[in-house]
């Protein structure tokens, strides 16, 4: 159990640090959770989907079977990846963000692909079919369940249109993000920038720290002593040599 004196310490020593780095500013942001992302749950939703249509409907044996599956996979994970990394790296962040942009761009064109040399149809954006499957991704939270009927019940055909206006919709969040990503970059800056923004508040805001070469409240930095003389150092200069060993001249008469 702590005592009183620590909690009073304790709670000085937040009140220090939140005048020290405001929360406003803070340097390294609060990110990370990408499970508020709405395109990471549709990613999701899209693999669970992927999976599910490779095994079942594609011959086994076909090399299209786990090149849908890594592309669905890499999809979601990247984004998760990416939402991990913002804490530290935004750089980071936007690289995989877009990452997985084009993974899910590679499924569109593996599903487009089914359905062409297949000669099925693609449903038009403004289709029955269509506007029905965007109304239900409008749904949240998006999960599998909204769609097992579907995939356990409809023919191949169906399924892959499915997908195709889940990927849509995922590749337009994600479009989104990467716009709002890059104008936290140009407003914010990188993790270097802002630590030497901190860096610099901190001193403005403690001149004892440039002065004691220190924290404020401690002793000043020891300074080094200076060496003790050489004995040489203690000798008059020498004089000129020739100086000394020349005889006096004896005055003219």
């Amino acid at each position: 159990m702590k005592k009183d004196g620590e909690n009073t310490k304790d709670g000085s020593d937040a009140e220090h640090l939140s005048q020290v780095f405001p929360s406003s500013h803070p340097v390294i942001p609060p990110r990370g959770d990408y499970q508020t992302l709405h395109s990471f749950h549709k990613a999701e939703v899209i693999y669970d989907i992927t999976f599910r249509f490779a095994h079942k409907v594609l011959a086994r044996g076909d090399r299209t079977i786990d090149q849908m599956i890594q592309a669905a996979r890499s999809g979601k994970k990247n984004l998760l990846e990416g939402s991990k990394a913002a804490r530290t790296s935004k750089e980071t962040e936007i690289k995989l963000t877009n990452v997985a942009r084009a993974s899910l761009e590679e499924l569109l064109d593996d599903y487009r692909d089914y359905l062409r040399v297949r000669e099925l149809r693609e449903w038009d954006k403004d289709s029955r079919e269509a506007l029905y499957v965007r109304r239900l991704g409008r749904k949240t939270p998006q999960t599998y369940e909204l769609y097992r009927q579907f995939v356990e019940t409809r023919p191949p055909e169906v399924i892959a249109n499915i997908a195709l206006c889940l990927i849509h919709q995922a590749n337009y969040l994600i479009d989104q993000q990467l716009l709002r990503l890059e104008q936290d970059f140009v407003k914010e800056g990188g993790l270097r920038e802002r630590m030497t923004r901190a860096r610099l508040a901190y001193r403005n805001r403690n001149p004892a720290t440039n002065a004691s070469g220190g924290a404020p409240g401690l002793p000043p930095r020891a300074q080094p002593h200076p060496p003790p003389p050489s004995p040489d150092s203690q000798r008059p200069p020498p004089g000129n040599p020739e100086a000394d060993h020349e005889s006096p001249r004896k005055a003219n008469p």
